[in-house]
């Protein structure tokens, strides 16, 4: 895209997105961080009443009595994208690219950050960090986030996300919520993900496409995996080969659920071909009832 064609698109998507914004911010947006956002304070000793879930085991196994952890509420959040864009992301077969379409959720939620005074920041990976724009309040700072998204051009096509989590820990000195967007055609970033969720609130977005799951009987074609390089002819006129296409991904899938499961991360899935308002909207609200139960 040329400069103007950003800044066009931009525009674009703050105005077509405006509504969708305003949906999140009539509550789902704030209320399902709202005490997530806190910074650790002290220990101190367990009183009667205190919540047990707070207990420090840890303080409580060396000093021979129990102690709780005493936290301080954020005012204001830290939201930071880690966009994935490596060069799965140009693949899409319906109305949008995997990378379009996460995009234009990231936007959503920066110009919603906005609305909210919180601080807004992205960072771009593929086999490392290659790129990262330090979390900032105001309206300008969203919008040069969204433009960054749009424009930005990565030096790899290959993925490693285990790599590019691993990166990210230093960066981030203050508890953060952070937006992973991706496809996660990826293995082996399970442990890095389990440690930033540790510390942060990780919410992973998985951008799919309908053709990654279900092949359709067109006979033979010749497929081609933009970061690998490699060719590859498939039979898709064999419902086996349908059918094990479609087994594996599913596959994929569960395995994938399990990963954030298991990390202490939420995943939201969204489809190319699907819109995506709906799910947003009714995935804040899961948080929300989760968080407040």
């Amino acid at each position: 895209m040329t400069p103007e064609e950003v800044t066009h698109e931009v525009r674009r998507l703050e105005i077509t997105t405006r509504h969708l914004v305003r949906d999140i911010m009539a509550g789902e947006y704030s209320s399902a961080f709202r005490g997530r956002g806190v910074e650790f304070a002290e220990v101190r000793e367990y009183q009667p009443g205190d919540d047990i879930r707070t207990i420090d085991w840890n303080v409580t196994a060396r000093l021979g009595s129990a102690y709780v952890k005493r936290f301080l509420e954020e005012r204001e959040l830290t939201i930071l994208f880690l966009a994935d864009v490596s060069a799965s992301g140009g693949f899409g077969t319906r109305r949008r690219t995997k990378g379009e379409l996460a995009i234009e959720v990231a936007a959503v939620l920066a110009l919603a950050a906005a609305r909210n005074n919180d601080r807004v920041g992205v960072a771009f990976a593929t086999d490392r960090v290659e790129h990262y724009v330090a979390p900032a309040k105001g309206r300008r700072q969203a919008l040069r986030v969204i433009s960054d998204l749009l424009s930005y051009r990565p030096r790899s096509p290959d993925t490693d996300l285990a790599r590019a989590l691993t990166e990210l820990e230093p960066v981030l000195r203050r508890r953060a919520v952070i937006f992973l967007l991706s496809d996660f055609l990826a293995i082996g970033y399970g442990p890095a993900l389990a440690r930033l969720a540790r510390r942060h609130d990780v919410i992973g977005v998985q951008v799919a496409d309908p053709r990654e799951r279900e092949l359709p009987d067109v006979g033979l074609v010749t497929l081609w995996d933009p970061e690998s390089g490699d060719w590859r002819i498939v039979n898709t006129g064999d419902r086996r080969v349908r059918q094990q296409f479609h087994d594996r991904a599913e596959t994929w899938d569960r395995e994938l659920g399990r990963t954030f499961s298991e990390g202490g991360a939420d995943l939201l899935r969204l489809e190319t071909g699907e819109p995506y308002a709906d799910a947003l909207i009714a995935f804040f609200r899961r948080r929300e009832r989760m968080l407040w139960r």
